[in-house]
Formats: C-alpha cells, sequence, structure tokens
C-alpha cells in the first residue's frame, strides 16, 4: 500500500468517524407536544402524561427524534402550565412523577428523546418562594422584582412605571401585604424572577439539574427574552418606556416600545451559564448531549448571540422564528427566499440552523397560509438544511379549531374584549389532537374536553390519514425517511426563488444524489427550467415524493429543463445518477 493510499484511507476514515460522531440534534425531527391536548387517558377531557407514554410509538411510526413537552409541573393553570407553582413537581392534573418516570424510560426503549419545558421568567404567585418573599423574610424578600410606587399629590398611588404587561394593562401589581408592587410581564399571576439576584440564578440551576437527573434530553427555555430589565438606578427606580405611535391604548402591550424590559445584554449570558450546567452533567454522566433551545422573539442579530460567543457556548437551537413572524399568506417566493438565506448568511460559523412554522402561540399553518399549503410547509421544513421543530398536528393538516367567546380561556384573549378576542385567543390552535374519526376525535373517553374538538376531525386524523396513500400524514412520513439520504441529512443547501410564484431548495453531497424541492405558492400553474436555476445539474430526475396535488407518481422521470407544477404543488425529485 502506498504512502498516498494510505493517507486516503486515514482522511476518510477520520471523515467517517466525524460523521458518526455528529451531534443527534443537528438534524433531529423535534415534536411539540402541548400535554393538555395531546391524548387523555382518565376521561377527564385534558390531556396527560400516560397520554403521551401512549403515544410515543406514534411519535416512532412518524419519525421524530425528539419531542418537547409543553408545562405539565405543578400550577395554579392561570396560563395553563407557564404559571409554576414547584418546578421540582408534576401537577396532579397530568399525572404522577412516577407517571413522568415511566414515560421517560418508555422514550429511552423507543429512544425518542425527551425535552422539558423550563420556563424561568417567572413563577405562580402560589409559588412557595413568592409567598416568603411577599413576607418579606430576609432570605426570599429579592427573589422577585418590588417596588413602592409612588404617591400622586391626591394620595392615590401609581406604579413604578408605565411598562405594560404582555396580557394587557399594567406590568405592575399592588401586593396588599408587602405594600409593593411586583413586576409581571405576563398574567398578574405570573411575578417576575429577579434574575440579578445569584441565589435566584441558583434556584434555576437546581431545577435544570433536578430533572436532568430524572433522565430529560434537554430544555425548551421559555420567553428567555424577558429574563432580565434594566437596572434600578441609584435610588433603585426604572425608567418609563417611550411611547410608540400605533395606539393610544395604555393597556395595549404595543403602547410602549420595549428597550427596558426584554433583549438586556446580560439575557444570553444566562443562556451560556444554564449551558455549561449542562455539559457539566454530561461529563460527570455521559451519554448523549443535551440541548438547549431557545425561544426569543427577538431581532435576528440578537437572536444570534444566544449561540454563544468567541469564549461560551449558548443554546444548540435558539429558534428561528424568521419564517412563523415573518411569512405571510400572500409573501411571494423572493420573501421565502430572503428570510431562510439570511437566518443561514448571519448563523455564526460551525453552528446548525432550526426552522419553525408552527407551535401553541400561533395560529395553525393551514390557518394562516391555506389548507392547500399543508403538505408544502411539512416539505419546506423538513427539507432544509438543520433541525425542524413541528407543532403536534401539523402532520395530519389540522386547522385552528372554533372557540365560542364563552369557551375561551386563554388569558391573552379573556383580558381582552369579546368584539376583538379572536385576534388575540391562542386556544384555537390548542383543540385536541384528531386521532380518530370517533367520538371526541379518539382523544377522550369523556363526555367534554377541556377546549371544544374542531369539528372537521372526521376529515383530519391520524387513523383515516393512516389509510389514504398521498394523505397530510404519509407524505409527513415519506418526507422523513427521505431526510436520512445522505444529501439531505448533510448535504449543502441552495435556496432560490425562480420567479415571485416558485421556490426551489437543492440539496447535495458530493457522490451522492441531487435533490431538489420544488415549491409552487401561489394559484397558477407553473413550469420550471431547472437548468437555468442551478449550475451543474444532471439533465434527468425523478420525482423522489409528490402531493395529492401532483399529476406525476413517484419513481416518474422528468427532465431538468421542464418541471411542471400544478397550483400549490410542492415535490421533492431526485437526480436519476450520482454527482
Amino acid at each position: 500500500m502506498t504512502t498516498w493510499t494510505s493517507l486516503f484511507l486515514l482522511v476518510a476514515l477520520g471523515l467517517l468517524a466525524a460523521d458518526a460522531a455528529a451531534p443527534w440534534w443537528k438534524t433531529a425531527s423535534f415534536y411539540q407536544i402541548y400535554p393538555r391536548s395531546f391524548k387523555d387517558t382518565d376521561g377527564d377531557g385534558i390531556g396527560d402524561l400516560n397520554g403521551v407514554t401512549e403515544k410515543l410509538e406514534y411519535l416512532k411510526e412518524i419519525g421524530v427524534t425528539a419531542t418537547w413537552l409543553s408545562p405539565f409541573l405543578k400550577s395554579p393553570m392561570a396560563d395553563f402550565g407557564y404559571d409554576i407553582s414547584d418546578f421540582k413537581a408534576v401537577d396532579p392534573m397530568f399525572g404522577t412523577m412516577e407517571d413522568f418516570e415511566n414515560m421517560v424510560a418508555r422514550a429511552k426503549e423507543l429512544d425518542v428523546k425527551i425535552i422539558l419545558d423550563f420556563v424561568p421568567n417567572h413563577s405562580s404567585d402560589e409559588a412557595d418562594w413568592f409567598l416568603r418573599s411577599a413576607a418579606g423574610e430576609e432570605e426570599y424578600k429579592d427573589y422577585y422584582i418590588w417596588h413602592p410606587g409612588f404617591l400622586n399629590d391626591d394620595g392615590t398611588r401609581r406604579p413604578p412605571t408605565n411598562w405594560v404587561s404582555v396580557f394587557r394593562g399594567s406590568a405592575w401589581e399592588w401586593h396588599e401585604g408587602r405594600q409593593e408592587y411586583y413586576l409581571h410581564q405576563f398574567h398578574k399571576k405570573q411575578p417576575d424572577f429577579n434574575f440579578r439576584n445569584p441565589v435566584v440564578r441558583e434556584e434555576m440551576n437546581n431545577v435544570l439539574r433536578f430533572w436532568l437527573e430524572k433522565g430529560v434530553d434537554g430544555f425548551r427555555v421559555d420567553a428567555i427574552y424577558h429574563a432580565f430589565e434594566v437596572e434600578a438606578d441609584e435610588n433603585g427606580n426604572y425608567p418609563d418606556e417611550p411611547r410608540n405611535d400605533w395606539t393610544n391604548d395604555p393597556d395595549e402591550y404595543g403602547y410602549t416600545h420595549k428597550i427596558y424590559t426584554v433583549d438586556q445584554p446580560e439575557t444570553p449570558h444566562l443562556v451560556y451559564e444554564w449551558r455549561q450546567i449542562l455539559e457539566q452533567f454530561q461529563a460527570d454522566n455521559g451519554g448523549d448531549e443535551r440541548i438547549l433551545m431557545v425561544e426569543t422573539w427577538s431581532p435576528i442579530e440578537i437572536v444570534m448571540h444566544y449561540y454563544g460567543n468567541e469564549t461560551a457556548d449558548g443554546a444548540q437551537i435558539p429558534f428561528n422564528f424568521q419564517l412563523i413572524s415573518n411569512l405571510h399568506y400572500d409573501s411571494d417566493a423572493y420573501h421565502y427566499e430572503y428570510l431562510i438565506n439570511n437566518w443561514l448568511n448571519l448563523m455564526p460559523e460551525g453552528k446548525s440552523a432550526n426552522w419553525v412554522i408552527g407551535n401553541h402561540d400561533k395560529n395553525r399553518v393551514g390557518s394562516r397560509f391555506g389548507a392547500d399549503r399543508v403538505d408544502l410547509f411539512n416539505i419546506l421544513l423538513l427539507t432544509l438544511p438543520g433541525c425542524s421543530i413541528t407543532y403536534n398536528g401539523e402532520e395530519i393538516g389540522m386547522l385552528d379549531g372554533y372557540v365560542s367567546w364563552e369557551d375561551t380561556v386563554d388569558p391573552q384573549a379573556c383580558n381582552g374584549y369579546e368584539a376583538n378576542y379572536m385576534d388575540n385567543s391562542r386556544d384555537p390552535a390548542r383543540t385536541p389532537m384528531h386521532w380518530s374519526d370517533e367520538s371526541q376525535a379518539g382523544f377522550t373517553t369523556g363526555k367534554s374536553t377541556w377546549l371544544p374538538v374542531s369539528t372537521d376531525y372526521r376529515q383530519r386524523n391520524v387513523k383515516t390519514e393512516r389509510g389514504v396513500s398521498l394523505s397530510h400524514l404519509n407524505v409527513f412520513k415519506r418526507l422523513q425517511q427521505l431526510r436520512q439520504e445522505p444529501s439531505i441529512e448533510e448535504g449543502s443547501a441552495e435556496i432560490k426563488a425562480v420567479s415571485s410564484y416558485v421556490l426551489a431548495v437543492k440539496r447535495h453531497l458530493s457522490g451522492d444524489y441531487v435533490y431538489i424541492s420544488l415549491f409552487n405558492i401561489y394559484d397558477s400553474i407553473e413550469n420550471v427550467n431547472l437548468s437555468q436555476v442551478f449550475s451543474y445539474l444532471p439533465a434527468q430526475f425523478q420525482y423522489a415524493l409528490v402531493t395529492e396535488k401532483s399529476i406525476k407518481k413517484v419513481g416518474d422521470q422528468v427532465s431538468a429543463n421542464s418541471v411542471t407544477l400544478m397550483p400549490h404543488e410542492a415535490i421533492v425529485l431526485r437526480s436519476t445518477t450520482t454527482a
């Protein structure tokens, strides 16, 4: 064997070893479960942990790598679990700690990873920490943000600042016992922690350690951009935020420009600290890498800081909300191209992309963009480079359910007015999962559900779609198989708008097939010459994935010079030869 041959083999083996060591999360398919609405096993109309355990095999069926569970910890449920009273206990509504442990054990058997929703910005006002802080106990008095406010000339008291809650109204609530205001950026029953207090930071660190010991594979960090507020001045006072000019309603969240209550420079460093805790746990205990996914609806330049800096690693997955925030029903292909490439171009070197188009806080994809585009968005999400995050039900094309004002429970809507409650309500995207065409969509054996089951469940459900070859569900499952192909899993990506109407995504790894996804965004028939879009393409392709809108079948061949797309059609093509 020559020296050059030996060197080539060593390099090849090194590349293979590097590939084998690629982190599990980089190209993972994440699946968000909203437990209240996923599966109820005790007939009370509310989903539970045993329901998640029962359906873990379904997650395996649809190719899910890991599932992020929205909160199930002990809570008075003022904001449906995002107001936690005990960060180390399961709420009885969802089951017991034993149920949680059984769920984790079953998930490990199936190789489905469990991601816990970590809510660090605030607790419930019924948490022991808050009760002690409100009572003025020395150890706890600075766990939260407190201020006496100011006296008006007439003797009445006013809040410390004009800061507004996300859920409308002042972000300050008077506490009669302590005779001070406390800050709550969300519901008044969700007092904000004081992260400038190192004791609070260590309390949250210990919450992470507790659940790591319980076997979770990582955390989705809720509302991280709210964690810090501007530091008080030497007198302990905070500044007012400047007014916005688009609303005159002082109770509207947009009444002020958020320069003191979100995106403070200290916040990403909090995430860096948590990453160190995860890495230390892994060093001590071994196993696969534990991850952080962080939620921040910040400008993209700020989001990038959450990946880390020159000296510290941050979150592996700072949620990419560019598509969910900035795409609209009438956005053209150039807008899609810009949003996708802008993230890829701004992402720090060596980091991995992620893509989000739906979650529990936004209207469902099919309701925002049209039911005809459900497959289109699933194909886009699952053929872009990096990892994907799918909200439960999007794989079967669930739409927003109708929830009347009388049935509305979301505080974001209930704190407003009946006339426009639907503009603010998140309930329609949270209606129960459709498992079958049976009573209550197979979600529960009970006679009622915490939110009404959507009326279209007989047409859109897992059981029915399993039996339809080109259903949303089966297209999704086929996509997950394609994601295992080397070019789609590891290959380079080119994202180009062919015209205002058509978007193209090319994936290729040297020595493998070329894959091209095409998306006809509008309702006209389009013809595409791929040779004018991408360089050095093979002449012939075949259909690797089609939808019910397609007039072709999987395996049909097509010239790269002429690909016809039906209205709202999305397809995946594979070259007939490797390149």
